[in-house]
């Protein structure tokens, strides 16, 4: 999963960045309305996290612009404003959640997760394919009934994959799905994550495997 985080108080951004890594997927951070907005047109975001009082803003003018987007991300609204007013203001304008300042992390994630539980996995359908199977809000996978212990960079992969089975998914897609906006990737390493991933879905006894399609992408089949 992707989350876009917009947030101007950068040691805030940064624990929330590794924060929700850690727990979710792949975070971008953004510290204006305007940056936040280009990202949105141009890439897809399964979970937007909005701080209200912004350099040129309040970030819940950013709501009607996801309301427009298909499939619509998850949103929630990360504040010092707290009164219930503005909690009442914020959900009446389409917010999703709404967590005050400061916040305890393991109910932040909680609360991300119960929102994502909502949209992603209603939106996205089934996460089973073969006998694997993919938890999109607690990001675990497995194999029948073995838990697949795979690294984070991979699991991005599988999970891109499995959203997408028996589809091609392009290089660009599994690489904006795997990489914030802001890093930098060599060459070959998307084809050493899948790699590595392809060995361990078959040392797993997998029934699906990863299919290189030359020059485009990948794709999930069944063997």
């Amino acid at each position: 999963m992707r989350i876009l985080i917009v947030e101007d108080d950068r040691e805030l951004a940064s624990s929330l960045k590794a924060m929700l890594e850690a727990a979710i997927g792949v975070a971008d951070v953004f510290e204006t309305l305007a940056d936040a907005e280009a990202a949105l047109l141009a890439f897809k975001f399964d979970l937007v996290v909005i701080d209200r009082n912004l350099p040129d803003g309040d970030g819940l003018s950013l709501l009607p612009t996801l309301r427009q987007l298909r499939p619509r991300p998850a949103t929630l609204v990360l504040t010092a404003l707290d009164d219930p007013t503005d909690i009442v203001s914020a959900l009446d304008k389409g917010a999703d959640e709404y967590v005050g300042k400061p916040f305890e992390p393991m109910e932040l994630i909680a609360r991300a997760r119960a929102v994502l539980r909502r949209y992603s996995l209603d939106e996205t359908g089934a996460t089973q394919f073969g006998n694997l199977s993919f938890d999109l809000v607690n990001r675990s996978a497995m194999i029948g009934e073995n838990a697949l212990c795979v690294p984070r960079r991979e699991l991005a992969v599988l999970e891109a994959l499995i959203r997408r089975a028996g589809r091609v998914v392009q290089r660009d897609n599994l690489e904006a799905a795997v990489y914030n906006i802001d890093e930098e990737i060599e060459s070959n390493v998307l084809d050493s994550h899948v790699s590595r991933l392809r060995k361990r879905l078959r040392e797993g006894n997998c029934n699906a495997t990863i299919r290189t399609i030359r020059g485009i992408g990948y794709m999930l089949v069944q063997e």
